[in-house]
């Protein structure tokens, strides 16, 4: 069993088979519950790249309160809107994991959370390296990805079809274990809870992300519509999203 003072495995936690239909994966709540089960949360120093709306890091700076974050964004609309909901030890960082603005062995731990798949496939692999750069000997990386299948994947693929840069993301982690950067904890693969009162409310969180431009017209939206419409029911439109965790750690 792995044991280290940065990661430690708590508890039986979801595993799921490739062959298993993703929509059928066993379903989890929060992703932090997760985190909290699988990594060593409560104090330290940690990163976050790609962060979003940094719902996941408030959450865990509330939860935690001897825990630090930084975390880093390139869309400079949304670093906008987090600027303005500052919390302590939540520091913002207008970057991206190819060039991390931190020194060597600066973070217990880093964390991706269906960001990686983000990065330019041509920088997949140098972020890679400026993750494992800023993290202290035995720190531990989880990287949460969603899975190219289910229900959801099919509405979602017909105007942003990412099969390609999932994949690409997946052999960048496998390229990084191999050369040494890192070192496999655990893989965990399950599903959260989606839901859509209706199709406005699917296109106003799917279609029109400040960090992308979909290219949308009228045409697509319709054609998006009618693949979303067999799922709407009178209290809305229920799918998962299939996920793939992996949990590393550098060598150390």
């Amino acid at each position: 069993m792995f044991n280290s003072s940065n990661v430690s495995l708590k508890s039986t936690l979801p595993l799921a088979y490739i062959e298993v239909p993703a929509d059928a994966f066993p379903l989890w709540g929060h992703e932090l519950d997760l985190m909290d089960q699988l990594l060593a949360l409560s104090q330290g120093h940690f990163v976050e790249l790609g962060c979003g709306a940094a719902r996941l890091a408030r959450e865990w700076l509330a939860r935690h309160p001897q825990a630090h974050i930084t975390a880093l964004e390139v869309d400079d609309v949304q670093m906008a809107k987090n600027r303005q909901h500052d919390m302590p030890r939540l520091s913002w960082v207008s970057a991206g994991a190819q060039a991390v603005p931190a020194q060597d062995q600066s973070f217990a731990g880093a964390f991706m959370l269906k960001s990686l798949h983000h990065v330019p496939l041509a920088d997949m692999d140098t972020a890679l390296s400026e993750v494992a750069r800023v993290l202290k000997p035995g720190g531990w990386f989880y990287v949460s990805e969603p899975i190219y299948d289910g229900a959801l994947n099919e509405i979602v693929r017909l105007y942003n079809d990412e099969g390609l840069v999932r994949a690409a993301a997946q052999a960048a982690l496998d390229r990084a274990v191999t050369n040494g950067l890192f070192q496999p904890v655990s893989e965990h693969r399950f599903a959260q809870a989606v839901h859509y009162a209706d199709f406005n409310a699917f296109a106003q969180r799917m279609l029109y992300p400040s960090f992308a431009d979909h290219g949308i017209t009228p045409e697509l939206v319709a054609r998006v519509a009618a693949a979303y419409a067999p799922h709407q029911r009178d209290d809305g439109a229920r799918f998962v999203r299939p996920m793939h965790v992996r949990v590393l750690r550098t060598p150390g």
